[in-house]
């Protein structure tokens, strides 16, 4: 258990939630808001051992202007590192959770599928299902990425639930791993928002997302929570 009591008392939150709201712009707060209205968690985006970072990095930023609020990293050869130039600040309102070391691919999956994913893998070379039949409503849906060179791995296709493409009309074969995810992601996010399924998040992940999204538009956030629980009478470890 974490030891910190905002963490782990409810209502402590919400003070705590409420008092930050003030330490910042009302038009920043209704902001956040309403972003997080749209915020989901029934897509999600994995990216296996992407190369050129700021491919990968323009990805994290459609996911942000989509909705889309996990991205999952496979580092098996190459280990990401954010191109600031690309991402534009996205990253700080994104859930960002990295595999690496041995079979860090199969980690991944399993842990998706654990939490109730389909695996999903874009590819142009396999059994697959064009971009617009694809079916939203038969559960959550974690997209794979590969690269431009390679694509995605033989761990990956072999243990895809669906596979999924993007027509194309010229002589090259594949897009752009970029404007494959945002051509992807646009698609599914919208049919998913005209769709009636439930792809909002808990109330509990509402507020934890509220939470870490109000510190991070707030200087000194750290001092701020010190006040706070200076003024609530609350010693931390």
């Amino acid at each position: 258990m974490h030891n910190n009591p905002i963490i782990n008392d409810p209502i402590l939150r919400k003070d705590f939630i409420a008092f930050l709201a003030n330490c910042i712009f009302d038009r920043r707060v209704t902001q956040i808001q309403n972003v997080l209205a749209y915020r989901t968690r029934y897509i999600t985006v994995v990216l296996e051992d992407i190369f050129q970072n700021q491919n990968a990095s323009a990805v994290l930023r459609t996911c942000d202007c989509l909705g889309v609020q996990d991205i999952h990293i496979i580092e098996d050869k190459h280990k990401y590192n954010i191109n600031p130039q690309v991402v534009m600040g996205s990253t700080k309102w994104l859930t960002i959770k990295k595999y690496n070391g041995p079979n860090c691919s199969l980690t991944a999956i399993e842990s998706l599928k654990a939490n109730g994913y389909r695996i999903v893998a874009t590819s142009p070379h396999t059994k697959k299902v064009k971009l617009d039949d694809f079916n939203i409503h038969n559960g959550k849906v974690a997209l794979f990425f590969g690269t431009e060179l390679t694509g995605l791995s033989e761990t990956v296709l072999s243990n895809a639930d669906e596979f999924i493409t993007i027509p194309m009309y010229g002589f090259t074969e594949s897009y752009n791993i970029s404007v494959s995810a945002a051509l992807v992601l646009f698609s599914l996010t919208k049919k998913l928002r005209e769709s009636d399924i439930h792809h909002q998040l808990t109330n509990d992940e509402s507020e934890n997302l509220l939470l870490s999204w109000l510190k991070a538009s707030t200087k000194n956030w750290e001092m701020m929570e010190k006040r706070f629980l200076s003024e609530k009478n609350i010693k931390t470890l």
